[in-house]
């Protein structure tokens, strides 16, 4: 049951019904991006500053965050940095009171961070391509939301954004384990939104294809899937997706699948799942030669 006042509740109504008019001022606000030393984290920090916004920069390789953050700084916006492995708890915890403490609140989450891997499923490592990689791309997305949705309910207000995947939605050959942690976290995604919004909190999924980003060249260098990528002819830039991020955090929505042809391949494998089982079929057999 809903306790709240007639205006709160007519908010949120208006979030769930009409969130793509409503514009957000960024201003002054307190964005903590996880994955901030590079590739969409990166830009989207750049972006968030130069729109007036407070950025912790948050990631493991210290010294490119320290750099980040004298660019945005020299520039005249404001950033700090912090050290964090999201995989720990302790680490998490940390951040998040450090951000607290700095600002007293956290405006915007941008749960960014995440690893991939492209190759046949008997190929991937136990450790770092199952174990590792489940915990970067669902666990710790789960934690570091779980440290600081409480902030942002005491003030009922806040906006959590999940960088996800088109693998999200679309489970192909080559990257498995990638796609396991990915429906999980559009899962966790939607559950979460419908849990938060009738108390002012708004959550958002970001489901990006292919694009020209350092994670890219750390999936693996599998032929088959170069070869598909050359024929699909991906072009979509880091840039270009971090300016869609800004454009979320602008007017909120529930999920925004990039670039907008993506929509209809989804979609198509959502109305026609045995057509792409025959697609897969014939791309495998094809393509997945044992030793």
């Amino acid at each position: 049951m809903i306790r709240d006042t007639g205006d709160k509740i007519t908010r949120v109504t208006f979030y769930l019904l009409k969130t793509e008019t409503a514009m957000t001022k960024l201003e002054n606000k307190v964005v903590l991006i996880t994955g901030a030393s590079s590739g969409f984290g990166e830009d989207a920090a750049l972006l968030f500053a130069k729109e007036g916004c407070k950025v912790v920069l948050a990631a493991r390789r210290i010294d490119r965050l320290q750099n980040l953050a004298a660019k945005i700084q020299d520039a005249g916006g404001e950033a700090i940095a912090v050290p964090v492995d999201i995989v720990d708890a302790v680490e998490v915890d940390n951040l998040v009171k450090t951000t607290i403490d700095l600002y007293g609140q956290i405006d915007i989450l941008f749960n960014n961070a995440g690893i991939g891997r492209v190759e046949w499923f008997e190929n991937h490592t136990p450790e770092r391509d199952i174990n590792m990689l489940v915990q970067v791309n669902l666990t710790a997305l789960m934690q570091v939301t779980r440290q600081v949705l409480p902030y942002m309910l005491e003030r009922g207000e806040g906006h959590i954004i999940n960088m996800v995947s088109v693998a999200g939605f679309l489970a192909t050959p080559l990257i498995t384990s990638y796609a396991a942690s990915k429906y999980g976290a559009r899962g966790f995604t939607d559950a979460l939104r419908r849990e938060v919004a009738p108390l002012g909190i708004k959550v958002s999924g970001i489901y990006p294809g292919p694009a020209s980003t350092e994670f890219g060249s750390h999936v693996g260098k599998n032929e088959a899937y170069r070869t598909v990528k050359s024929f699909l002819k991906i072009h979509m830039t880091s840039k270009y997706v971090a300016r869609r991020v800004l454009d979320v955090a602008k007017r909120p929505r529930r999920s925004l699948i990039i670039p907008w042809w993506f929509r209809i391949v989804t979609a198509f494998d959502m109305l026609f799942p045995v057509a792409v089982d025959w697609i897969s079929y014939t791309f495998s057999k094809k393509n997945h030669k044992l030793d």
